[in-house]
């Protein structure tokens, strides 16, 4: 009997935080989800696998969560509306479709509250931005948007979004490879299930 993936143990393919924030729907392609995001506890354990947070930063997280049950339900809700923008984001560089205003407007706000929180420190003989520890339900969110907007604004210099091509995926992810044409996210699942549908079209032709 095949166990339901949950945030614990989905994949994390996207190459940058961002892209596997937009990923944390199963599927954006013929289908939509099912979504690994359904509480805010789902929440900070994708925080925690990405190192958005450490564990300490994590327990103080859950504790004011448990805290406020309304808040954060809140919070994820927020998640949401910033990991829809960002796949609309991500997604008009794939296809280059128009941006919107609005979108920016919610990153940048976030990234913002973020950035308000680092500081300067002196970190192994080198000065460094130090984020400041986890006090609010708000953090993740924060950390993902500055995190966003620093791959966003870099894109001149780095290698492009794509979205895998499977009909039941879209998942986004920085094309890494050699000649930059990489066309799924992992060509162990999404590949290998194209191989396997075009196989079979030949055969039934």
């Amino acid at each position: 009997m095949n166990m339901q993936k949950t945030i614990n143990d989905i994949s994390l393919l996207g190459g940058h935080p961002a892209l596997d924030f937009v990923n944390t729907v199963d599927s954006r392609g013929e289908r939509w989800g099912p979504d690994f995001l359904n509480s805010y506890d789902d929440l900070v354990a994708w925080a925690r696998r990405l190192d958005l947070i450490d564990n300490k930063e994590r327990d103080i997280l859950l504790f004011k969560a448990g805290k406020s049950a309304s808040a954060a339900a809140d919070e994820l809700g927020r998640a949401k509306e910033l990991r829809e923008a960002l796949c609309r984001l991500f997604l008009s560089e794939v296809d280059e479709s128009p941006i919107s205003q609005d979108d920016l407007d919610l990153v940048a706000d976030m990234a913002r509250r973020s950035q308000s929180q680092q500081t300067l420190s002196r970190i192994a003989g080198n000065i460094e931005w130090r984020r400041a520890d986890a006090k609010d339900l708000d953090t993740i969110c924060n950390r993902v948007a500055q995190s966003a907007a620093e791959l966003l604004t870099s894109q001149n210099g780095r290698r492009p979004v794509r979205a895998c091509q499977g009909p039941n995926c879209g998942w986004l992810f920085l094309d890494q490879s050699r000649g930059g044409h990489r066309r799924w996210c992992s060509d162990k699942t999404c590949g290998s299930h194209a191989r396997v549908r075009k196989f079979r079209a030949v055969q039934a032709d």
